[in-house]
């Protein structure tokens, strides 16, 4: 499966803002094992400086996922989801993001590249709060199988 090069540079946003809840963060935390007191307690929070429950440093792959499947719903890109293996992810903060913020998303194609028979999808997802601050950038590459002969 050769994957579109044409893809980079394409941009998904997210139709509507998203609003982190103290149980999201909470379920979140319970979720990927995430225990220290500021994601599941307000008063440790605020008592560690922040102004409500602190989302575990992952939960933008919340965002990210969603932004990642309105690229894999396109039907330019030709993508079968059984043919992808997450490759990497990595997320750069300019502030944590915690109970109370209303965030928006938009997901960037950086890069199409051919690997050996696969191909490699490298998306940045950029978050940004209420006032259109930037919050935190998530980077996920996805890995496109090639056909099986």
């Amino acid at each position: 499966m050769t994957v579109n090069p044409d893809l980079a540079g394409r941009r998904f946003e997210l139709p509507e803002p998203y609003l982190v809840g103290r149980e999201h963060v909470r379920a979140f935390a319970r979720a990927v094992l995430a225990d220290n007191p500021t994601h599941l307690d307000v008063e440790a929070a605020r008592a560690a400086g922040y102004p409500d429950l602190v989302a575990p440093s992952t939960f933008p792959a919340v965002l990210q996922d969603a932004g990642l499947q309105l690229l894999l719903a396109d039907p330019e890109t030709g993508i079968e989801l059984s043919h992808i293996v997450h490759g990497d992810e990595k997320f750069t903060y300019s502030r944590p993001i915690v109970a109370g913020d209303e965030l928006r998303a938009a997901l960037e194609v950086r890069s199409v590249k051919s690997l050996g028979g696969n191909g490699m999808i490298t998306a940045a997802t950029e978050i940004t709060d209420a006032d259109g601050a930037h919050v935190v950038t998530a980077t996920a590459t996805l890995v496109v199988r090639g056909d099986v002969a």
